[in-house]
């Protein structure tokens, strides 16, 4: 097989810095990873240029990005979306719908299948996120209130049998019924996560035993410290820290989680904990300007300023235009968090919590050759995708 060979980079294993070092490739895997030089002769070279060398972003959470969103519901939305978030450095993502009619969720199921064979030319596909309908109508966020209800056994089955493609389903832990189902998805191999929701300490540990051990979208739409009858009760914020084997994933823009919440979430719970994520919509990686929040047909028009999108009325944020270099990035030079971290909450630790670690998530002999190469600033030069060169730039 012809070996192809990535060398003159600062290589970022993610759990340390190598220095100057090379990569090879053979076969769409990683077959050496070394400091220094290397000679091999018929070999294809990628010089870095000094550049960095990493393992490729894994993007557990987006709805779409380059004016295309995956409720859009078409093949072509799928492709343009990966495609986009591959200029970024996403060599993986897990596409995640919005609350909707069941239909409209069978729809997908379909689409999804199609656009995973045809995507040649983008970040992979790692299954379904569903996000809903199984919420706290107070902590709906842009979710559409007329899905919203409680998990049925004879809806949620029926949705289970219609694909094989669901990595994680977020709902609502507290919702009557929402512990059997987290058993139910625990048992088919999907991850259940804590979402949109007014639980309290006492129902995420329930959560917590039942399988959930992930927080989606860590502080946004979910409940903090509250009273009822005078007493105080501790949210899920404070659940999120306390549960030592809980992860959570940030939105890390700078504007979802502000500088200090970033500071606090990484002084708790560390790198090993946190993933990075983008929730992005489908102005992610467009120009600023009037977007729609969800599918074209029926989504909600929005305003993105200020690097996130808000409802026109600008009262509240209405979706993240992150991608997954802006959230290195921000950590990086916002956060002033050392780069190794910043790359291992976007490559090693999303791996793990979505259980592919053995395949993804580091430059290690025997692993996919999901490659990203980037500059001091973040800067995507280069994206490889099992060995294939996706995006240069």
């Amino acid at each position: 097989m012809q070996k192809t060979i990535i060398k003159n980079g600062q290589i970022i294993t993610p759990y340390r810095n190598l220095g100057l070092g090379y990569v090879v490739i053979e076969g769409g895997k990683i077959l050496e990873v070394g400091a220094g030089e290397i000679e091999l002769s018929n070999a294809t070279v990628i010089d870095a240029q000094g550049a960095y060398i990493a393992p490729g972003f894994i993007d557990l959470h987006t709805h779409g990005a380059g004016n295309a969103d995956f409720m859009d519901a078409t093949v072509e939305a799928y492709l343009q979306a990966a495609r986009t978030h591959a200029m970024h450095g996403t060599t993986l993502l897990y596409p995640t719908t919005l609350t909707s009619t069941n239909n409209l969720l069978f729809d997908t199921f379909d689409i999804y299948k199609e656009a995973k064979a045809k995507n040649t030319e983008g970040a992979g596909f790692g299954g379904i996120h569903l996000e809903g309908p199984y919420f706290a109508y107070e902590q709906r966020g842009a979710q559409d209130p007329r899905f919203l209800r409680n998990p049925d056994p004879k809806e949620y089955l029926e949705i289970l049998e219609r694909s094989d493609d669901i990595a994680r389903w977020s709902i609502a832990p507290e919702l009557p019924g929402a512990l059997a189902f987290g058993r139910e998805l625990v048992k088919r191999g999907i991850q259940p996560a804590i979402a949109h929701t007014n639980a309290i300490y006492e129902e995420v540990l329930d959560a917590f035993e039942n399988g959930f051990r992930h927080i989606t979208h860590f502080y946004s739409c979910m409940t903090g410290i509250t009273r009822r009858n005078a007493f105080r009760y501790a949210g899920v914020i404070e659940s999120g820290y306390l549960i030592d084997g809980m992860t959570v994933e940030i939105i890390a823009d700078g504007v979802h989680v502000p500088e200090s919440l970033l500071k606090l979430i990484y002084k708790i719970k560390g790198p090993e904990n946190i993933a990075l994520v983008t929730d992005s919509m489908r102005a992610a990686g467009m120009p600023e300007g009037r977007s729609i929040l969800g599918g074209l047909k029926d989504g909600q028009e929005v305003l993105v300023e200020d690097g996130v999108a808000k409802l026109l009325d600008r009262t509240a944020f209405a979706g993240s235009v992150a991608t997954a270099d802006r959230l290195v990035r921000t950590m990086h030079q916002v956060g002033e968090f050392p780069l190794v971290d910043c790359v291992r909450m976007m490559t090693a630790t999303p791996a793990r919590i979505a259980g592919i670690d053995n395949r993804k998530g580091s430059l290690l002999p025997g692993k996919d050759a999901d490659i990203v190469i980037f500059d001091e600033n973040i800067n995507i030069k280069t994206t490889i995708i099992e060995g294939n060169v996706i995006y240069k730039n």
